[in-house]
């Protein structure tokens, strides 16, 4: 794209040359002529905003900085707004990627909170490593640690470079496996002592919390006092932040069981991707949020986020019975060779009947050979020659369980009615970048679908709302200090979008494409998107609590 093209797409009044010169110096930036939307959930304003060292150093009435010395961007008929805050991202190991992740910066994300779910890339046990591999393996491109602590994660990580700022959380099942591998047991004293060393060390280094993965092994193993007994070690404000056991029929009993966590262990609980799945639970989430906004009511500390599809995104293993995932990769490899094994998966699976869609609702987003990406288990057993049931084993025997899906679970009008409660904030659940394939369109249009068919198309939410809800509110409930609203002394991590424009442009069949309508994106004060262009360098910082 040429210096002309890409000044005409921006907007802004600012050439290429001046954008990258603005971003190599950091300069003193004035941002006139824009609406200002804060964050706070309150009006837009007509205001222009002087960023000087990384802050927002002043905000004045149109056309109070016509004097000030440095670079002017011309915001006119834009919203400017804070940053966006991915609640929810799998991007751990987007550093370490020779590459830039750019699915986020491109929405305008500025920060993302990793280590979700559960799985986090560290600690790494000696004794444990390829068990934890393994397990990583189903989710994340191949690794290679170079690290064993979460200290020494971060050491690395920092030495990378962030393409957005970093806000880390440690995983159970990655504590679980250090301490005591993928047995399928509770842990004794010591197992669970070696699991509460690592997490007060991790705190120490400054996560932001910890993240349980209880749908997946193996954190689906651990009893209610062992998820207690950890987040009793979380000091004010660190979050517990859970994907719980079950997001379909039994979703009001892990509720229950969330909200105990909070109330024993007196810690912040964040439940993750907040949903109702199966096609015979529709139309009942409401209950879910009744209960939430309950404990709320007597003083508990417990929020939530959701990503705007009826569409989830996970590991193809989740198609498998939970028993069927118990042990290391190992362990279930061989279960996809035992005749007994398969037979009762089989009975149990029913051609998809795990997520009440049927196996041509299953779509294979990503593999390791990159085989099948694209296709349906239908369309792939098609090919193959065999029932959807055995093409899903086939698939996952060749793959050695590197594979991840998309599959339709939820009705519009329950994620309608949970991203409109006050308390629900915004995360993607994009899978870590890397994998290749089609991922989930979330993973590069979430937040500017929420501005498009949220706020514009089915005025769900209001403009100031659902910015809100995509920054000041994250901001607040992590711990994000200096960031979230535009206000004097905040950090200058910015958007500017036109608000009737912004749209996603990712789908299904074609995901990996950037969002139209985002004019910039700023992070401490310099411009690293201009025109829906990258500029190039990683300006992210790492966050700590």
């Amino acid at each position: 794209m040429s210096e002309s093209e890409v000044s005409s797409r921006a907007s802004l009044g600012v050439n290429l040359q001046l954008a990258l010169a603005s971003a190599a110096d950091g300069r003193p930036l004035a941002i006139c002529g824009g609406m200002v939307a804060d964050g706070s959930g309150g009006p837009l304003r007509a205001a222009d905003l002087l960023v000087i060292d990384g802050v927002i150093a002043d905000l004045r009435s149109p056309g109070g900085f016509d004097a000030s010395p440095g670079l002017r961007l011309d915001a006119a008929g834009q919203v400017v707004c804070p940053g966006f805050i991915d609640v929810h991202s799998h991007a751990d190991n987007a550093p370490l990627l020779a590459e830039d992740d750019l699915s986020k910066v491109l929405q305008g994300v500025t920060t993302e909170v990793v280590g979700n779910c559960g799985f986090s890339l560290a600690p790494v046990s000696a004794d444990r490593q390829d068990e934890l591999l393994g397990l990583l393996g189903r989710l994340f491109p191949p690794l290679v640690p170079e690290w064993s602590s979460f200290a020494e994660l971060l050491t690395v990580t920092d030495a990378c470079g962030y393409t957005t700022n970093y806000a880390p959380l440690i995983g159970h099942n990655t504590l679980r496996v250090a301490a005591m591998g993928m047995a399928s047991r509770s842990p004794t004293a010591e197992e669970l002592a070696r699991m509460t060393k690592e997490l007060e060390a991790a705190l120490e280094s400054g996560v932001f919390g910890l993240s349980t993965g209880l749908g997946y092994p193996p954190g689906m193993l651990a009893a209610p006092d062992e998820l207690i007994a950890l987040a009793s070690r979380l000091s004010p404000g660190r979050v517990y932040a859970t994907h719980m056991r079950d997001e379909g029929s039994q979703l009001l009993t892990s509720i229950a069981e969330s909200v105990a966590v909070a109330e024993q262990a007196g810690c912040r609980v964040q439940v993750s991707h907040l949903k109702m799945g199966g096609r015979a639970n529709w139309g009942k989430v409401g209950a879910a949020l009744d209960l939430l906004n309950q404990a709320r009511a007597r003083g508990l500390a417990i929020g939530q986020d959701v990503y705007p599809y009826t569409a989830v995104s996970t590991m193809l293993t989740a198609c498998l019975p939970s028993w069927f995932e118990e042990g290391d990769s190992e362990a279930v490899m061989g279960r996809l060779q035992e005749p007994g094994s398969l037979a009762r998966a089989r009975a149990e699976v029913r051609d998809g009947a795990v997520f009440r869609s049927g196996s041509d609702g299953v779509l294979v987003a990503s593999t390791g050979s990159h085989q099948f990406e694209g296709l349906t288990l239908s369309e792939i057993a098609d090919q193959l020659g065999v029932d959807p049931f055995a093409a899903l084993v086939q698939v996952l025997r060749q793959e050695r369980l590197r594979a991840t899906m998309v599959v339709v679970s939820m009705d519009e009008t329950d994620v309608d009615s949970v991203i409109s409660d006050p308390a629900t904030m915004v995360g993607s659940d994009g899978l870590p970048p890397g994998l290749g394939g089609r991922p989930h369109p979330r993973q590069y249009g979430t937040f500017p679908r929420v501005l498009q068919r949220y706020v514009r198309e089915r005025g769900t939410l209001s403009l100031p709302e659902a910015i809100r809800k995509m920054t000041s509110l994250p901001a607040d409930t992590f711990g994000l200090r200096g960031r979230g609203r535009v206000a004097q002394g905040a950090n200058a991590d910015l958007v500017i979008f036109a608000a009737e424009e912004i749209r996603e442009v990712s789908t299904y069949a074609d995901p990996a494409r950037p969002p139209s309508g985002l004019a910039a994106v700023l992070m401490g004060g310099r411009l690293v998107v201009h025109g829906g262009v990258w500029l190039g360098v990683r300006r992210g910082v790492r966050l700590t609590a």
